[in-house]
């Protein structure tokens, strides 16, 4: 019996089940594994995948969908990947094409390499802005100054689901709820008792990413950063709005720096949602 050819192979859901499979399937591309990444996203969104028959994945992709539940306002596309045997096949193109045709009408966002971003464009999506990846070790500013900053409590949960849901432009509870279990520190910034900012620091491989984080101004911003950083010795990595030029520039002053850039791409909108002068930096490029 022949093989079948990849594009005959049908497109699954994946689960965290297949967490080992994606993470062999970043592996084979030359990306870190990021287990506790895969896991976060294969929890709160929904995996796309077709397997190989030999073994493992031939391709691979998560959605997360914010907003009411069935009904989502906005859904992120993240970790396309196609294994290296198969790329320049039309895979990555088909799996794209399902994972738009799912959608619907609701809107997509995604950050994309150079090298997607063709692909993107061909399918219709537009750049609508850029990141900037940034990552060194971090030197702090002596002496420290701006907002006072602290852990995040159980208690802050619901404040900082509606500074995020304000900010973001759309629900992320299935995200952010899972946030105290995935990173390693949260912390916010407070005035009068209200919550003008949080941050988290979660581990991946050798660093910790900063993101999300959220902020009332670039002074919460840098306190949150600095906070953070205060208590790791890792490498610090985040990806920051390429219209926050103070917080980059102050970033790469204090050792971080610059790595790549990304292409902030939506389809079926104009711009993403929400307020981005409060939107430093995402979770994750993957969840948007």
């Amino acid at each position: 019996m022949s093989t079948p050819s990849p594009a005959a192979l049908p497109i699954r859901p994946l689960t965290r089940q297949d967490l080992t499979a994606c993470a062999d399937l970043s592996e084979n591309r030359g990306w870190p594994r990021e287990e506790h990444k895969w896991g976060l996203l294969l929890s709160a969104g929904k995996g796309f995948g077709i397997d190989d028959p030999d073994g493992g994945l031939v391709a691979a992709c998560v959605v997360t969908e914010y907003g009411p539940h069935g009904r989502p306002d906005l859904s992120a596309i993240g970790m396309v990947l196609v294994a290296e045997r198969h790329a320049r096949q039309g895979i990555g193109r088909r799996l794209m094409r399902h994972v738009v045709a799912a959608a619907g009408t609701t809107p997509l966002t995604l950050h994309a390499t150079p090298y997607g971003r063709p692909l993107y464009e061909e399918l219709g999506f537009k750049v609508t802005g850029r990141s900037e990846m940034l990552l060194g070790r971090f030197s702090p500013e002596e002496p420290l100054t701006g907002p006072a900053t602290r852990p995040a409590s159980a208690d802050d949960l619901a404040g900082i689901l509606r500074l995020d849901e304000e900010v973001f432009g759309a629900d992320r509870t299935p995200l952010i709820t899972r946030l105290p279990a995935f990173a390693d520190q949260l912390r916010v910034a407070e005035e009068d008792g209200r919550i003008t900012g949080y941050a988290a620091a979660w581990p991946n491989m050798d660093t910790h990413v900063v993101g999300p984080l959220i902020a009332r101004d670039t002074e919460t911003a840098k306190a949150l950063i600095t906070s953070l950083a205060a208590h790791t010795d890792r490498l610090l990595r985040t990806d920051i709005d390429v219209r926050h030029e103070e917080l980059r520039d102050w970033a790469k002053q204090r050792g971080l720096a610059s790595i790549v850039f990304n292409a902030v791409m939506t389809y079926g909108i104009t711009e993403p949602p929400g307020d981005w002068t409060r939107r430093f930096a995402p979770l994750t490029v993957a969840a948007g």
